[in-house]
Formats: C-alpha cells, sequence, structure tokens
C-alpha cells in the first residue's frame, strides 16, 4: 500500500496488476475496508478492477467475516465486466459458511456447473461446514455422497466436516459410520475426525464409545489434544463417571495438556455439584471441591463459573457450602463468589440464606457491592418480605453503596407483591431525586401494584407517562394496567387499553383478553 501511494504521489501511473497485487496482499490479513477502498480508488482513476481484483476483495471479506459484502461484490463482477472464476465464488461461499447462511452456500455451489465452473474440495467442505452450522446433517451427507458425481474423490476436509455435521444433529451412529468410512477408503483420519466424533458421542450419551475412540487416537498418529479429553471428560461426566472423569483429568499433566480456566475442569466440577442435588453433605462437597482446590488456590477466577453456574440452576446451599469450603481451605473469596452465591438464593427465594451471606461479606474479607445488595433484595421480594427488602435498600447507603434502578425495581416489585401500593410509588418518585432513571421494570412492578390496591387511575397515570419517560410499554404495562380497569374502573377502559395495544406494536396475550372479558363481565356486557 506504501508503494502505491508512493507512486501516486509521484504520479507513477498505476495499473490493474499494481492495485491487484497490493489487494491480494490485504486480503490474507482480512483487510476489506482496504479491499474496497481500492476498489473505489480504481474507479476514481478510470482503472477497471478485472477478476483477480474482485475475487481477492471476495477472499478480504470472507476472512474479515463480512459474507453481505462478499455476495454483493460477487453478484456485481458481471456489471463490471469481471468474469467470476472458481476462486471467486470459493471465497464466497466460505464467506457465507462463516456467517452461517447455509441456503446461499448451497445456491452458489449449485450455481457454479451452470457457469462453467467445477466445484473443487474446498468448495464442498465449505458447504458441508455451512450445513454442519445450519443443522442440516441431511444435507451436509447429500453432498458428500454427491462428490463422485462431480468427479471428486474422497477428502479428509469433507468427511471432517460432514461428521461435525451428524454430531450436532444428534446422529452419532453415522458420525462413527463415516470415521469407519475414512478408513475403508484409505483416508486416514486426523485428530479433527477423532474430536468431531468423540464429541458426537458426547451428544449422544455414549461416553463408553467416547473412551475408545480417545485411546485409539495414537494407534492412528492422531495425538489427542485439549479438546478431544475435554470432550471427552463431558461425556464421562454427563454419563455420571465421576471417577472416569478424574482420571483422564489426572493425565492432562503427562501429555502436556493445560485446560484453560473455563474449560472442562471447571465443567466437570459443576457437573459433578448439580449430581449431588440440593443438599449434599459437607463431605460430599468436599470430595468433589478436592480436584480444583490446588488450581483455584493459585486463581480463584474459576471459582466464579462453578458458583454461577450453581446460580443458574438454583442451588443456593451448595453455592454456600461450596463458599465455606473455599474459605475454610485458603481458597481466596471474592465479591464475585459471594454475588453468585446470593443471586443463586434469589432464584429461589431463599431470603434468611441471602442476607447470611450478605451480613457475612465483611467476615471473608469482602466488602459488599451493588449487586449483592439487590439480589439479596430480589430474594427477599421473591420470599414475600417486602419489610426486609426495604430496609436492605434504605442501610445501603451505610454500607456507602449507591442503589442503582435494580436496586430500586426489586424494592417496588417486593412492595407491589406486599401489597404497598403507597410505597411502591413512593419509592419510584423518588428515583430522580437519587440520580436513578426508573426503567421498564420498575414502573411495571409500580403499575402492578396499583392494580393489585385497585387504584385504577393511578396505574392508568402511570402506563401513559412511560413514553414522556422515553419508556416502552409493554404487555406487563398494559396488562396491569387493564386489571386494574376491570377490577375497579369503568369496563370500556380496560377494552380501550386492549384496543390500543397493536398500536404500541404490543401483542395482546390471553392475560389480556382474560381482562378485557372480566371487565365485560362485571358492566354486565356478554361477551361472545
Amino acid at each position: 500500500m506504501q508503494v502505491l501511494s508512493i507512486m501516486m504521489q509521484h504520479r507513477v501511473q498505476a495499473n490493474v496488476f499494481h492495485y491487484s497485487s497490493v489487494i491480494s496482499a490485504g486480503s490474507q490479513r482480512g483487510q476489506w475496508q482496504l479491499a474496497f477502498y481500492l476498489l473505489s480508488n480504481m474507479f476514481v482513476t478510470t482503472i477497471v478492477p478485472d477478476t483477480v481484483c474482485c475475487s481477492a476483495a471476495i477472499t478480504a471479506c470472507e476472512k474479515g467475516g463480512q459474507w453481505q459484502l462478499a455476495v454483493s461484490l460477487l453478484s456485481t463482477m458481471p456489471e463490471l465486466r469481471a468474469i467470476p472464476d472458481d476462486i471467486a465464488y470459493n471465497a464466497a461461499i466460505s464467506a457465507l459458511e462463516k456467517g452461517g447462511q447455509w441456503q446461499l452456500a448451497l445456491g452458489l455451489l449449485s450455481d457454479m456447473p451452470h457457469l462453467r465452473m467445477t466445484p473443487s474440495h474446498f468448495s464442498f467442505g465449505a458447504a458441508i461446514s455451512a450445513c454442519e452450522k445450519g443443522c442440516r446433517w441431511e444435507l451436509a451427507l447429500s453432498l458428500l455422497w454427491g462428490m463422485p458425481e462431480m468427479k471428486l474423490g474422497p477428502e479428509r476436509i469433507c468427511y471432517n466436516a460432514a461428521i461435525s455435521a451428524c454430531g450436532n444433529g444428534g446422529q452419532w451412529q453415522l458420525a462413527l459410520g463415516l470415521l469407519c468410512g475414512m478408513l475403508e477408503l484409505e483416508l486416514r483420519p486426523d485428530e479433527i475426525s477423532y474430536n468431531a466424533a468423540i464429541s458426537a458421542c458426547e451428544k449422544g450419551g455414549q461416553w463408553q464409545l467416547a473412551l475408545s475412540l480417545l485411546s485409539k487416537m495414537p494407534d492412528m498418529r492422531a495425538i489427542p489434544g485439549e479438546i478431544s479429553y475435554s470432550v471427552a471428560m463431558s461425556a464421562c461426566s454427563k454419563g455420571g463417571q465421576w471417577q472416569l472423569a478424574c482420571l483422564l483429568l489426572e493425565q492432562l499433566p503427562s501429555q502436556n495438556i493445560t485446560l484453560d480456566e473455563h474449560g472442562s475442569t471447571n465443567d466437570l466440577v459443576l457437573q459433578r455439584l448439580l449430581h449431588l442435588g440440593h443438599a449434599p453433605s459437607e463431605e460430599e462437597v468436599r470430595e468433589v471441591m478436592s480436584v480444583e482446590l490446588e488450581r483455584w488456590r493459585q486463581n480463584p477466577k474459576p471459582a466464579t463459573v462453578v458458583l454461577g453456574g450453581l446460580a443458574k440452576k438454583g442451588l443456593p446451599s451448595v453455592a454456600e457450602q461450596v463458599l465455606r469450603f473455599m474459605m475454610a481451605s485458603r481458597v481466596e473469596v471474592n465479591v464475585f463468589h459471594c454475588s453468585a452465591a446470593i443471586s443463586a438464593c434469589e432464584k429461589t427465594g431463599q431470603w434468611q440464606l441471602a442476607l447470611s451471606l450478605l451480613s457475612n461479606m465483611p467476615d471473608m474479607g469482602v466488602m459488599p457491592h451493588e449487586f449483592c445488595c439487590s439480589s439479596a433484595i430480589s430474594a427477599c421480594e421473591k420470599g414475600g418480605q417486602w419489610q426486609l427488602a426495604l430496609s436492605l435498600l434504605s442501610s445501603m447507603p451505610e454500607m456507602r453503596l449507591i442503589p442503582d434502578v435494580v436496586s430500586y425495581s426489586a424494592a417496588i416489585s417486593a412492595s407491589e407483591k406486599g401489597g404497598q401500593w403507597q410505597m411502591a410509588l413512593g419509592l419510584l418518585s423518588s428515583m430522580p431525586d437519587m440520580k436513578v432513571i426508573p426503567n421498564e421494570i420498575s414502573y411495571n412492578a409500580a403499575i402492578g401494584a396499583c392494580s393489585k390496591g385497585g387504584q385504577w387511575q393511578l396505574a392508568l397515570r402511570l402506563l401513559s407517562s412511560m413514553p414522556d419517560a422515553g419508556l416502552v410499554q409493554d404487555e406487563i404495562s398494559c396488562n396491569a394496567a387493564s386489571s386494574a380497569c376491570s377490577q375497579g374502573g369503568p369496563w370500556q377502559l380496560a377494552l380501550n387499553i386492549l384496543s390500543c395495544m397493536p398500536e404500541m406494536r404490543v401483542i395482546p396475550n390471553t392475560i389480556s383478553c382474560n381482562a378485557a372479558i372480566s371487565a365485560c363481565e362485571k358492566g354486565g356486557i356478554s361477551w361472545r
């Protein structure tokens, strides 16, 4: 590019070959912006791009993940009198594969023979991979079996993509059949082939076959790597074979394999903890945790992943035991660990445990954070403890914490569930004074509180004020206001809200219709 710039500065006339060389050099690094800049500059200098320039630019788009631009440029090549070649088509098909556009990829592949281009192994491999990403294993196999008709012999890259497609489609038997077929065709499977087959067995719950494939890899001169062991360990853990998974984990150092902190070691520990159920004993948790204890001492970050997984599954007692074990084993506990454990309490409404964890954080050497308090307030809300939720919100400044929109919304929701509509409105109105901007959740909870308190006028006022606050009225806010009108307000207003919902781009649901029907019935109107 610098040489080309110097040529232009010194008024040395550049031709299509100069531009082609620069675009081609940049294409391998995915510099699609540079490619399009040079193409546009060619038009300014009256140099017409040729096939090589366009193909290189499409390759740049493919490397840069710009499938739309790649397809657009391919379609405009005839207008530029640049005849598309197999390089351009292959690059475009590969771009579509990376972009998950399997239909368009197959369309380009089918167009190639009509344009007197012979698809190559690369063409079919990219198209089969596109089908894999699109979960179209039937089409992937159809392409693989159709290759001989194009006078193309078996190729490892195509078989690997087809095995992956079958695995992702839950067809582990077909995946193994393809792997065996490679041997019959004297097409030696490589690490990618075996990894795809092991993954197919893992998805199909076939841990024995996964281990068998892993053990055969060295005999086939395919060296097992991180992916091989990770997937095999996952297959064992899903099959309840914790001892075998741990044995594989112990083999990693001798194989010079190190799994990253978000790898299968965390998955293994999490799966074992989940397998223990909601109330495991301390001994059971200690046995599971002993596998990762030394790693967590060196780097406590993976513990966040495990605790986060327990939170998603709603296992607060297990998360609390893990925290206590970490403290007893001198593993550094940080705010993210505590937050994940409190979040687990929130999902199950275990407010006592949430408050206990929050109050014990200073003893762990961890200062509470806003999101810890917000999760604890939500736990109180789900547990029906609106007084505690409000108390915790009011005590946040004493802990040098600033309540945010999540904290306030959770407290308003707690007030709603406790039938405290005045308190909910008070919190909503106080948010701007605290420099906290209410969101849709805040308003929806307040409208719901007014609905439950029979305050239909206030519910409608809040609903109508949402657009002025820059908020979008959704089905929750509309349903709450409609319910308020059906319970104590004029029945016509409930119908009016229902009729206006499409204009708000809100799709009425069963709750919306039931509220309108209830309003009509109370108004003495027969619904037909």
